[in-house]
């Protein structure tokens, strides 16, 4: 016989819709948690879902058999108390943990590190709140239906309550809280949420006193140790850190440049240099292009920059070249800001807050040089890889036009992602040229018409001293490209599983040295170091 807050079957549905909210929560709070080491692509995504269904389903056959078995409202609370406490220390732990489960897993595998690492993190970090969380639904059906007559309306309710909640869960931390105020203090909402209604149902009841007030001061501790929202919890020394709808976003500096990073293991998305010379990375590569649609020999021209981040490309070339209108699209309108706060961007160009290719399919200006540098973080979004994507580009060129690719993840192997780009511009483009990247894992390619001669013809005096003798080394090394075998469309596109195959090798190459030495030393060696 049901006493106290539950004579009325309102908090049972009360319960039913909290818990739906958090389960969406915590799943889009562990995407983003996860983002900052792993990436956000599907791959990611995938392992997310997949961990977080198998919790749940296990949740339901427990919480079922354990209904059936113990049909007291008691457990079920304090089911929910625990996974309120575990959601609530995973800001405080759950960083460290997925870093060491990295370093476990690079040192023990060989292939697919990113995947098992973000498997085994997912498991080990989310998999318990949610599987007690999953006990939910069942524990409320048995504590709802009281006769077969109106069980199918009760259980539709309850269900009901489920889904109006997880589609808040969605919505909420994607739009509202983790933009505002980050993942970390996220986590920290939706697990008081759970505590506030294990709360209300103990004292109600006048039961467990002692369990209560423990989980109030492990909760509070959690708030005071896991408010901090850094991912480079090791780096103390950042000039900004945050979050927007779509990254992770972290800003450094030192005397010489400052940096943009959304990925706390992996790469560079946008650097400044102060004393305003060359970078020493793609970009400076990729200003070969204006010479090739003779924007330099006609004293100006039109430049769309697919991928803006912070305006590397955009502030280079305004300080190298006379006459350029530079026009950016960028999804993340943050990243923009960022660009405007630390990294100088020159007020005359202009920035769209647009996806690259939603902004092309509305766009009816022709560019003298279309730059494609949308990177999501460690990975190409697919829509910005395809055959038809590529031709798009190739309609907003004028007739000398030209475009460049920076392609990352350098890769000499057969039928990697690099080859599976250059194959498909080249069903598109009637030539291509590709230079490497001296001292770094970046490609360029070069698309459009009589690239070689364009670029021979206006490689002429007045240049800067440090800008021709880089001008000469790309002519140097530009290397025609003729493949064919490979072409990615909007059907089939695989960029993800191609590109993982190039962070295993890179993360292998990189581990080697300390595979050895952990080898021959132990953990001692590697201590040492």
């Amino acid at each position: 016989m049901k006493r106290g807050i539950l004579q009325n079957k309102l908090y049972l549905y009360v319960t039913e819709f909290f818990a739906g909210m958090s389960v969406m929560a915590v799943e889009l709070g562990a995407s983003r948690l996860l983002a900052p080491y792993f990436s956000s692509s599907q791959i990611v995504w995938t392992i997310i879902i997949g961990t977080i269904m198998i919790a749940m389903a296990l949740g339901n056959l427990y919480g079922g058999r354990s209904a059936d078995q113990k049909p007291d409202p008691d457990i079920l609370y304090r089911r929910i108390l625990v996974a309120a406490i575990w959601i609530a220390a995973i800001p405080v732990i759950g960083k460290p943990v997925i870093l060491g489960i990295s370093a476990v897993i690079i040192f023990t595998i060989n292939a697919n590190y990113l995947i098992v690492a973000a498997f085994a993190a997912c498991m080990v970090v989310f998999v318990f709140p949610l599987f007690l969380l999953g006990t939910v639904t069942p524990s409320l059906v048995k504590y709802t239906v009281d006769n077969l007559e109106d069980n199918g309306r009760l259980v539709g309710n309850l269900n009901a309550c489920n889904t109006i909640g997880s589609i808040i869960g969605t919505f909420v931390p994607t739009f509202i809280s983790i933009p505002a105020v980050g993942t970390s203090i996220t986590f920290l909402i939706f697990a008081g949420i759970l505590l506030a209604l294990t709360c209300v149902y103990f004292i109600s009841m006048k039961k467990r006193q002692k369990t209560v007030a423990v989980g109030i001061l492990l909760f509070f501790l959690c708030c005071v140790f896991g408010h901090d929202a850094s991912f480079a919890f090791w780096q103390h020394d950042l000039t900004y850190e945050g979050e927007s709808v779509y990254n992770y976003l972290q800003v450094y500096e030192n005397p010489e440049e400052v940096v943009l990073s959304t990925n706390v293991l992996f790469g560079v998305q946008s650097v400044y240099k102060k004393e305003k010379g060359l970078t020493g990375l793609y970009y400076d590569y990729a200003m070969a292009a204006p010479y090739m649609a003779n924007c330099v020999k006609n004293g100006g021209g039109k430049v769309l920059i697919l991928g803006m981040g912070t305006g590397t490309y955009a502030t280079q070339c305004s300080r190298y070249f006379q006459g350029l209108t530079m026009k950016g699209v960028e999804i993340d309108e943050k990243i923009t800001d960022l660009a405007h706060r630390y990294f100088a961007l020159p007020e005359e160009v202009e920035v769209i807050g647009y996806d690259g290719r939603a902004f092309l399919q509305a766009d009816k200006e022709k560019y003298d040089v279309i730059m494609v540098d949308a990177y999501q973080d460690i990975t190409i979004p697919f829509s910005m890889s395809s055959k038809e994507f590529f031709s798009m580009v190739k309609k907003h060129l004028k007739k000398e036009g030209v475009m460049v690719v920076n392609m990352n993840m350098r890769d000499d192997s057969e039928g990697n992602i690099n080859q599976y780009l250059a194959d498909t511009i080249a069903h598109v483009f009637p030539e291509i040229y590709t230079v490497e990247v001296q001292n770094t894992t970046n490609r360029e390619l070069f698309a459009g018409k009589n690239l070689l001669s364009k670029f021979s013809e206006n490689l002429i005096g007045g240049m800067d001293p440090e800008l021709s003798r880089r001008m000469r080394q790309v002519r140097e090394d530009l290397k025609p490209y003729t493949g064919k075998t490979y072409c990615m469309t909007d059907d089939n596109a695989p960029v993800e599983l191609l590109g993982m195959k190039v962070i295993d090798k890179l993360i292998r190459n990189e581990v080697e040295y300390y595979r050895e030495i952990y080898k021959k030393g132990g953990i001692k060696a590697l201590l040492v170091l």
